[in-house]
């Protein structure tokens, strides 16, 4: 091609690429809705099926909505009372006894989190590791103060008063933060050559995994302490997180069981000609790749742990769903049960699609999935 050819070429791609561009749009219609006629009449069908959901919908939640006013005579119409959502909102993400005059502490413990969550996001901050050491080994105390409070001149605030959001996400935290280390423990000595090891590991995932949660936390709250010695008690948000980091790593360890199995055994005979000890080659060859292999099924238990904190109403603990159904028991507020499961719905579903997407995010980077063509 000569250098006129080449100057005409690059002349014409701008309008080929804007055509191609133009013509993407519908190509991809085509080939993803409309492909055959099933696809067609259930594509026509799911658009009727949306048509008829959705204005009725957007009209009580927008249109005909109530925004204003801080009692139950500010609704009078037939559509939704945020009303209600706004005026039990500081009781929704505190608790239905925490003192609102304390809630900066929770403020502060999750703004902190927050912003060393960001940190760890940026790609070119210099000091990650010593964000990560904070998190690790200091931020835990730090939390643990703010909440409970009791020295530094703060109000003791008994565990019993926590609440509403704010418990959901210690609940959930907790739970996250202890259950990946445990289960990747479990599984390796579920994987032992050890056999005193391998039968306890494998009794204990069998026994967890065999009984529901809600079993768990009622034997946490209340057949533990008939176990223990007289005099001994452990307060109850305790034996709820140790059942949840428990119950949740039984689940995890079978997850990167998984991942183990499906690394070849090739990955392991080089760890081994390479001199590594067994948990040099675990941490530094082998459970990296098999972790990277189960990050879809690490994230789902995460994903499931979160919702089935609302599982701690059951025994007396008002997590964000047990104070929404708590508000709905208040006399002036009968009727609004619909603007509080919205709410919560919509909350757990904010910290769900966010912990999807983080995982998704970090196949990407990590390339685990497949690529697409």
């Amino acid at each position: 091609m000569s250098a006129g050819e080449r100057r005409y070429d690059l002349g014409r791609r701008p309008a080929l690429s804007a055509a191609v561009g133009g013509i993407g749009a519908i190509r991809w219609l085509r080939q993803n809705l409309f492909a055959t006629w099933s696809d067609a009449a259930l594509t026509l069908l799911i658009l009727l099926l949306l048509a008829w959901l959705i204005p009725p919908l957007f009209t009580w939640a927008i249109l005909d909505a109530h925004w204003r006013g801080g009692n139950r005579s500010a609704c009078t119409g037939d559509g939704a009372c945020w009303v209600f959502v706004r005026v039990w909102f500081e009781r929704f993400i505190y608790g239905l006894t925490y003192p609102l005059s304390e809630s900066w502490r929770i403020d502060l413990a999750y703004a902190t989190l927050l912003v060393c969550g960001v940190l760890l996001f940026i790609k070119r901050f210099p000091w990650k590791l010593w964000v990560a050491v904070f998190l690790v080994f200091f931020y835990p105390i730090i939390a643990y103060f703010l909440f409970v409070g009791g020295t530094f001149r703060l109000p003791l605030v008994e565990t019993s008063q926590w609440g509403g959001l704010a418990l959901t996400l210690v609940v959930a935290g907790v739970g996250i933060a202890t259950s990946l280390p445990l289960g990747i423990l479990l599984a390796l000595g579920r994987r032992s050559q050890m056999p005193v090891v391998r039968v306890v590991s494998v009794c204990f995932i069998e026994l967890w995994r065999g009984v529901p949660l809600i079993t768990v936390l009622f034997m946490a709250s209340v057949m533990l302490p008939l176990f223990l010695p007289e005099g001994v008690n452990f307060d109850k948000l305790l034996r709820v997180l140790i059942g949840v980091a428990l119950f949740s790593a039984a689940y995890m360890a079978e997850v990167v069981r998984a991942g183990l199995q499906a690394i070849p055994r090739g990955q392991f005979e080089a760890a081994a000609t390479l001199g590594l000890n067994y948990w040099k080659s675990m941490g530094l060859v082998v459970l990296p790749q098999a972790l990277r292999l189960v990050i879809p099924g690490i994230v789902n238990n995460l994903i499931g742990l979160f919702k089935d904190t609302t599982l701690v109403v059951v025994i007396g603990l008002f997590d964000l769903l047990g104070t929404v159904q708590a508000a709905n028991t208040n006399a002036e507020w009968l009727g609004f049960a619909k603007e509080g499961y919205v709410f919560a719905g919509l909350g757990f579903w904010i910290f769900c699609f966010g912990m999807s997407r983080y995982s998704q995010w970090l196949e990407r980077k990590l390339h685990a999935g497949q690529k697409r063509g």
